[in-house]
């Protein structure tokens, strides 16, 4: 790895509390800030979390749904065991066909929340990248449709770019009300942002 990029690692803070509070990773902290915002997560709530390896949006979300809630991970790749009852992981693409089946397959049929840190590998071509995250993120708003309760909440990572008014556009469609963030814990060099939808109009 470049000497530069282990540097900043090594100093970012969020990477540094990641390790020391037992978070899988430093974006544990991006939806503790935006749910602190927002409160869009509530004790009981059923959670579907999308592109959820290694597991540390889990890990938030269950600290505010408690043990009388339920959660889904799905992940292209396995994620290890969490040590609670509760949460529930399955090996699944979100791009592919038959995801919404093997997502409704395992666990119930309605959610109060879909989040979404869905992301893929960055190929070094910023308009290639922007485009393959928003179709991530248009995958991720299929899905929710389908399972979202009314009036549930729906929180997806997307990239600034030239497709990113269009697909503002389009969550609005499916939501009362929309908001765009940039939580302290993503790196201030990032492209990326959180879009929120509250209020899903089913």
């Amino acid at each position: 790895m470049p000497t530069e990029w282990l540097r900043k690692h090594r100093k970012d803070q969020f990477h540094r509390l990641a390790v020391e509070r037992g978070y899988r990773s430093r974006a544990a902290f991006k939806l503790q800030q935006i749910s602190r915002q927002y409160h869009f997560l509530r004790r009981g709530d059923a959670v579907l979390d999308l592109g959820a390896a290694p597991g540390a949006w889990l890990q938030v979300a269950h600290q505010t749904v408690g043990n009388v809630g339920y959660m889904l991970g799905v992940d292209k790749n396995p994620i290890e065991k969490l040590p609670f009852q509760n949460v529930k992981t399955i090996v699944a693409d979100v791009t592919d066909q038959d995801v919404l089946s093997k997502i409704l397959s395992a666990g119930p049929r309605k959610y109060d929340v879909v989040i979404s840190d869905l992301a893929q590998n960055l190929s070094g071509v910023w308009e290639v990248d922007h485009a393959r995250q928003i179709e991530l993120a248009r995958c991720a708003l299929r899905v929710a449709c389908e399972v979202l309760k009314p009036s549930g909440s729906f929180l997806v990572k997307v990239f600034q770019g030239s497709e990113l008014n269009e697909f503002r556009a389009q969550l609005r469609t499916h939501f009362r009300v929309m908001r765009v963030v940039k939580p302290p814990a993503s790196r201030s060099e990032s492209a990326e942002l959180y879009f929120l939808g509250l209020g899903f109009l089913a």
